[in-house]
């Protein structure tokens, strides 16, 4: 059942809602790549590369920003969102065909 932190009282209840939350950020993480094959096909019909320095950027400080807005460690989630970052780029490079 789901709780907050707070009223759990037990290590199985914190385990619990911690795969509860784990799998809902995963369901999260499958809508999002929706959205990264989608960008994949747009790219190729208008000849935009895989791979958009300033909008990895931007990417990148907005995860730093949301962190930050949410009592999280910026620098950390934002290391988290760079990794995620270059697989949607080497996903869309191998989509387009790019070396």
């Amino acid at each position: 059942m789901a709780k907050t932190a707070a009223d759990c009282t037990t290590m199985a209840e914190i385990r619990e809602n911690i795969d509860r939350v784990d799998n809902g950020l995963m369901a999260l993480f499958a809508e999002r790549w929706t959205f990264i094959r989608r960008a994949a096909e747009i790219k190729a019909g208008l000849g935009i590369p895989a791979d958009v320095p300033e909008r990895v950027r931007q990417v990148r400080d907005n995860a730093h920003r949301n962190a930050e807005a949410h009592g999280l460690e910026g620098g950390f989630y934002e290391e988290i969102w760079a990794q995620l970052i270059q697989h949607a780029i080497a996903y869309e490079k191998a989509e387009l065909g790019e070396p």
